[in-house]
């Protein structure tokens, strides 16, 4: 890998983190005037528009590859419902403790990944592996706890949040079993036009209005949505593949996991979320749990596929 790569790869993978850590703060300005199926709807569709040309360029050309649709349904029905829950929660819980939930997943990515490939089951037979799942599960209970989460309509967002992680879990390790050897990012053209299909029809049955209450924001407003589509959705992907490809799993996925504080310190001054000491503390014993989990893996596979790219722990989703 040259220096360039790298460099260019730590440009990409900060892009990534920077756009990924900006949708909990979007979506949590956005809570006061529209509802989550409205803001789902309207950013999937956008984001899926201005991908549909990559899908309808290589439609044309006959370089799709075959099977591909019929093979992004299941990792689509899981990103659709772990989407539901992710919006959700972000009307019943700050950013910053909502994200820290979410973190939960890098534990739900491998413990099934070593139920579905038996490579990786020797993961479960490592102390360390085990020892990190057990500081990531016990950093956010201590967070909640500290917290006094469970107490109102907190907790039930804390919950969603950590469902939200086990079905985006459950998407990303269906993409890497279902869709392995297809081109990552034709792949993700399909999935986001199969999740905007499913996100614009519950916008038509469950949303206000039906969706339209949209059109009564401010046009600055409107763009701003639209933008945290472009952000989150259709560039943050793109950005986060690139990291992949050029400093490797372990490292992108690792900068990753920053991304609760980063969205802990802008709802600080945008928000007025304020953690307290306690809770700041579960979150580092979270991520070092996260970190301890994502270096044993490293060393224990050694070996990075273009497959590991939707078994690590994205996210933050959009």
């Amino acid at each position: 890998m040259t220096k360039d790569t790298r460099s260019s790869g730590f440009v990409t993978v900060i892009l990534t983190l920077t756009g990924w850590a900006s949708v909990p703060l979007f979506l949590r300005h956005f809570a006061e005037s529209i509802d989550a199926y409205t803001s789902n709807g309207i950013r999937y569709g956008f984001a899926a528009l201005l991908w549909l040309p990559v899908l309808l360029w290589n439609g044309k050309k006959g370089t799709l590859p075959k099977g591909l649709l019929q093979k992004a349904v299941m990792p689509s029905v899981f990103n659709c419902l772990g989407q539901v829950a992710f919006a959700l929660a972000h009307y019943r819980t700050p950013p910053g403790l909502l994200t820290f939930g979410m973190r939960t997943q890098i534990v739900f990515v491998g413990l099934g990944a070593a139920a579905l490939f038996p490579a990786e089951r020797r993961l479960l037979r490592s102390p360390q592996f085990v020892a990190g799942m057990a500081l990531v599960f016990g950093g956010n209970v201590l967070m909640a706890l500290l917290g006094n989460v469970f107490q109102g309509a907190s907790g039930e967002g804390f919950l969603l949040a950590v469902l939200a992680g086990v079905l985006f879990a459950a998407y990303g390790l269906s993409v890497r079993r279902n869709m392995h050897g297809q081109p990552p990012i034709l792949a993700f053209s399909v999935i986001s036009q199969y999740t905007a299909l499913g996100m614009v029809t519950l916008m038509l049955l469950l949303a206000k209005n039906r969706g339209m209450v949209v059109l009564s924001l401010p046009r600055g407003e409107i763009a701003l949505l639209l933008l945290s589509s472009v952000i989150g959705i259709a560039l943050g992907h793109v950005f986060y593949y690139v990291s992949i490809a050029r400093l490797g799993i372990t490292v992108t996925a690792g900068v990753i996991q920053l991304q609760p504080f980063c969205v802990s310190a802008a709802s600080y001054f945008l928000f007025a979320e304020r953690l307290t000491a306690g809770q700041w503390l579960g979150g580092l014993v979270a991520l070092s749990g996260a970190v301890l989990m994502l270096i044993t893996q490293h060393r224990l596979l050694r070996v990075t596929t273009t497959s590991d790219v939707s078994t690590a722990p994205t996210s933050s989703r959009a």
